[in-house]
């Protein structure tokens, strides 16, 4: 018998049937609807719903259904509807009428996203766990390199030096970010609605606030109306996991330039890459591009959970249960590429030597505009002075750095032979020492915070 068929006097058409059955999807749920029926039957034998034998006999059966979860032998029936209806339908197979008291004051509509709930919050763990595996190794990367002069960019252009450490920990602090945007969805997701029932609450005098204490949410909902209804944990979580996306999609798009044989700054390990069935000389950055490719993924789930959200009434309508496929999905993409990002980048090879050479006298344009800047020349003319001397050295064909003296003071009299110091580029790394720049003391002190809040970020994760 179906949960609610007692009203209707006609079967379910077969391909309806079909249709409006979620088990495919929800069935992975079975941890945490388990969890939360042992919670109500013991909220239900406090109020006298269930005596003591009854709750007993319930735990059991609920226990004995995990067990064959855990143990894959739980067997789905052709008429199961979704994760509630195959439980219940089995706990009763167990037990036999006892199981039908377990439902008593709840509704499916505060059960799944009950479920959904508890669900969202292990995820978001087992994400930020998987960050913190990446991050180490952005940093034990940067550790290696951290004052290699490499060239920098920007609109793909050459700009100026920077350092191999100053670029990889660029992309650090985006997952760090990433880290911090999850632990805030699981604040807000850490709200118990069990006890909202289909939409105006149970009857029941259940105590709320203990079934919470006992799943560790940190509170209850306010309003059973919302409760059930309420997406925007789910929403959150997907925007979570498509920033985390667009994140790895930066960095891989980054590496596959880099590992190109135009750039060559990198080589990436044979474990991570594939070859061409056709061209026995290609080694293709699969990986990254997949990376990057799934990105696009992500935001497409995103898209599609809030299309669903957009023209929903109050209370629970059937279009929720489109808001677990596209979360699973982006969970299941994200817990894959994580790790093998983590694997990647701790294999990476740096050709120090190609990026060094890769550094163009032309960019310490900025440092000749600083030295004019020096002699009491307003910003804006020394740019435009240095602008002209570059356009100079490009008429002349000859590096910025081979002009003559007499050659720079046809474009101003402040040009002297003592500019040359400043085309070291270990001088115009050093020069920048502020916080978060390319001094030698900038960047230790950057990579020591950094290992501080991964250090940190350890202790602070969740249990799963």
């Amino acid at each position: 018998m179906k949960l609610w068929g007692g009203r209707f006097s006609k079967a379910t058409n077969e391909l309806v049937q079909q249709f409006n059955s979620s088990i495919d999807i929800d069935k992975r749920l079975y941890k945490e609807d388990i969890e939360a029926s042992l919670a109500w039957a013991n909220a239900l034998q406090t109020t006298g719903t269930l005596s003591k034998d009854e709750l007993q006999s319930i735990t059991s059966g609920l226990n004995q259904i995990k067990t064959e979860f855990v143990e894959k032998k739980f067997v789905f029936a052709q008429k199961d509807e979704d994760i509630h209806t195959a439980v219940e339908r089995r706990l009763t197979e167990l037990i036999g009428e006892t199981a039908g008291k377990l439902h008593t004051g709840r509704s499916r509509n505060d059960q799944v996203t009950t479920d959904f709930r508890l669900w969202v919050l292990n995820a978001c763990s087992i994400l930020i766990k998987n960050i913190i595996e990446l991050q180490k190794e952005l940093i034990s990367n940067a550790s290696e390199n951290l004052n290699t002069p490499m060239p920098g960019y920007t609109h793909l252009q050459l700009a100026q030096p920077i350092t191999w450490g100053l670029w990889i920990l660029s992309h650090f602090w985006p997952l760090q970010r990433d880290i911090e945007r999850l632990q805030q969805t699981q604040e807000r997701t850490s709200k118990l609605p069990l006890g909202s029932a289909a939409l105006a609450g149970t009857s029941l005098n259940i105590k709320r606030q203990k079934i919470a204490k006992q799943l560790n949410f940190n509170e209850v909902s306010e309003n059973s109306l919302d409760a059930v209804s309420d997406r925007d944990f789910a929403a959150e979580f997907l925007f979570c996991t498509s920033l985390i996306g667009i994140h790895l999609s930066r960095l891989s798009e980054q590496l596959i330039l880099y590992s190109s044989e135009e750039f060559s700054f990198v080589i990436l390990d044979d474990a991570y890459t594939t070859g061409s069935s056709l061209m026995p000389q290609k080694k293709n950055p699969d990986t990254l591009e997949l990376t990057r490719g799934k990105s696009g993924r992500l935001i497409g789930n995103l898209t599609s959970l809030l299309t669903t959200l957009k023209g929903l009434p109050s209370a629970y309508d059937k279009d929720l249960q489109e808001d677990k496929e596209p979360v699973f999905d982006s969970f299941d993409t994200l817990n894959i590429t994580l790790p093998v990002m983590s694997g990647l980048i701790s294999s990476l090879q740096i050709n120090t030597s190609k990026m060094s050479a890769n550094i163009s006298p032309s960019l310490a344009a900025t440092d000749i505009a600083d030295y004019l800047v020096d002699k009491n020349i307003p910003f804006r003319r020394a740019h435009n002075l240095v602008g002209k001397l570059v356009s100079l050295s490009e008429q002349l064909q000859k590096p910025l750095n081979d002009l003559s003296e007499i050659e720079m003071q046809t474009i101003s009299k402040h040009f002297n032979l003592d500019i040359k110091k400043l085309f070291d580029v270990k001088t115009q790394l050093e020069r920048r020492n502020v916080t978060g720049a390319t001094s030698t003391i900038a960047l230790q002190e950057q990579l020591d915070k950094a290992n501080i809040i991964v250090s940190q970020n350890d202790d602070r994760i969740s249990p799963e």
